[in-house]
């Protein structure tokens, strides 16, 4: 048997339960012209714990399927999201 795909790509949404929705951008040359062509893919992928956020650089693994959509499980979570709000501190004038 071959082995699972495997995936790196960025959390672009995490409102669904055990589901965080994957964005994969791939680079591949065109096999005719030789030119490289960016790729742009959204995958629905199996969040068993709910750790992902969005923001999150995250690993995806290729897996028989779990719904209608999902194909794909969390393998790991390599980088996760910076602090994104900014705290606004009230100063008396």
């Amino acid at each position: 048997m071959g082995k699972n795909k495997e995936f790196t790509g960025n959390v672009i949404s995490d409102k669904m339960h055990k589901t965080i929705v994957v964005h994969v951008t791939q680079l591949k040359k065109h096999p005719k012209y030789g030119r490289i062509v960016k790729k742009n893919i959204k995958f629905k992928v199996h969040d068993e714990k709910n750790i992902a956020k969005i923001g999150d650089l995250v690993r995806i693994e290729e897996t028989r399927p779990l719904s209608k959509d999902k194909h794909f499980r969390l393998t790991e979570i390599i980088k996760k999201a910076g602090a994104a709000a900014i705290e606004l501190k009230d100063e008396p004038i």
